[in-house]
């Protein structure tokens, strides 16, 4: 299977007529970006992204009432991997994701937001 062929069979992934995936976001293509580049490193195999990715997707119909977007899922499912493949560690990332925040929020409208790593 190529790499097309594992993006077009990811679930629920939203795709355009071309079947090209489709970002609301920046960050989404980032992340799909990175998770790609993870897979052709070999940092994990595309049946385990799917098989995470599937797991996480399915949350949303666990009765808890959370509702999150498609790339929130894939964002989830792909920290989730790092950590347990030991390319990351939760802290780490829960901390980089605590600034990303926090960057955002100081950042005006309009304005690229940037890490401050002073």
């Amino acid at each position: 299977m190529t790499l097309h062929e594992d993006v077009q069979s990811t679930p629920r992934i939203p795709l355009d007529q071309d079947g090209g995936p489709v970002f609301s976001a920046p960050w989404e293509a980032r992340v799909f970006a990175m998770t790609l580049q993870a897979h052709e490193a070999g940092v994990f195999k595309w049946s385990e992204w799917a098989e995470t990715l599937g797991a996480e997707l399915a949350k949303d119909g666990d009765g808890s009432g959370a509702t999150l977007d498609y790339y929130d899922h894939w964002l989830n499912a792909f920290e989730k991997l790092l950590t347990e493949k030991n390319v990351a560690a939760a802290q780490q990332l829960s901390e980089l994701k605590k600034a990303w925040d926090e960057a955002a929020r100081a950042t005006p409208h309009g304005k690229p937001i940037v890490l401050d790593r002073s």
